[in-house]
């Protein structure tokens, strides 16, 4: 699993031309569900984007999370973030997740965070989307969790 996280003051989405979500001061959050991705990667992945330190601390050091800093999350399911780009100038989605699949995950990241009391609005799953954001800083990671990463 993959997401992109984006220190945000605002970010919206809208699927044609109609808004379907908003948040002001937080994080969007891209995500992509790849091949393998079970419920142990949604778990991880949402204790990383809930609780990874991109926000600034009175010393201006990144040192305070989602909570700390009083922000929103918005969520966007982006399967290109798990395109094979090695070679060629064409991208194979090979490793990305077969759509029934990455919406069941997508959807359960969602609901999981969302089960912890964190302010989450969500993109479509699907849908053509037109997403808007102002970047701060830019500050901008991007956080991956797998099978193969998982400690035994």
């Amino acid at each position: 699993m993959i997401a992109l996280l984006q220190r945000v003051s605002e970010a919206s989405v809208s699927v044609s031309g109609e808004p379907i979500a908003r948040i002001k001061h937080g994080i969007l959050a891209l995500v992509a569900i790849e091949k393998g991705d079970g419920l142990a990667e949604v778990e991880r992945m949402a204790e990383k984007i809930v609780n990874f330190r991109l926000f600034e601390d009175s010393d201006g050091k990144m040192n305070r999370d989602l909570a700390a800093s009083g922000g929103e999350l918005l969520l966007v399911p982006q399967f290109t973030l798990a395109a094979d780009t090695a070679s060629g100038n064409r991208p194979s989605f090979s490793g990305s997740a077969e759509p029934d699949a990455a919406r069941v995950h997508f959807d359960a990241l969602v609901a999981l965070i969302k089960s912890r009391g964190y302010p989450v609005a969500a993109g479509r799953f699907g849908a053509a989307m037109q997403v808007a954001l102002i970047n701060e800083g830019p500050v901008t990671f991007s956080l991956r969790v797998n099978a193969a990463a998982r400690p035994s």
